[in-house]
């Protein structure tokens, strides 16, 4: 099972890369010149209600941000992606989220990506659908990934993943 995962992490980081930069129009994570980075909740199985992104898809912290900065770049960002904004974007708000706890932090890779009781969000590459929960939990680039709740609290509940759909 830690071997499955592995292998599955190590191909997404080769072929992250390969991506074309400059086609973000599926990318989740992609600041929309409309302005539609959006914050949702969601229940989710196994954890209850979850912070998510648009497509509905769960939005993680980082422990070694420690709500404080960005601390996922490079190789890191191509598999958990920051949830980002160009400067004069400023994300919308629905369901359960409570404004008063987003903001956002300087992207060392610039730009600037949204933040939830001060945690940067981000997307991690291999859940592909709504309701997904394959990063919960999960130790990657050097420290846990965990979902966060509509009141702000880390969510650090393990949950059963079936490794066949990385």
């Amino acid at each position: 099972m830690i071997r499955t995962r592995a292998a599955v992490i190590a191909s997404l980081a080769v072929l992250l890369p390969a991506c074309d930069a400059t086609s973000h129009t599926s990318d989740p994570t992609a600041a929309r010149p409309s302005g539609a980075v959006s914050l949702s909740t969601s229940p989710v199985a196994g954890l209850g209600t979850v912070v998510v992104n648009l497509q509905g898809r769960t939005l993680y912290t980082f422990a070694r941000d420690k709500a404080k900065k960005v601390t996922c770049t490079g190789r890191c960002a191509q598999l958990w992606r920051p949830l980002k904004l160009t400067a004069k974007q400023e994300p919308s708000m629905s369901g359960g989220v409570e404004a008063s706890l987003v903001s956002s932090d300087p992207d060392p890779a610039g730009g600037r990506v949204v933040t939830y009781a001060g945690w940067p969000l981000y997307v991690y590459a291999a859940d592909q659908a709504a309701g997904s929960l394959h990063g919960q939990a999960l130790t990657s680039s050097g420290g846990a990934w965990y979902a966060i709740s509509p009141s702000g609290t880390v969510i650090r509940t393990r949950v059963e993943r079936n490794d066949t759909i990385y």
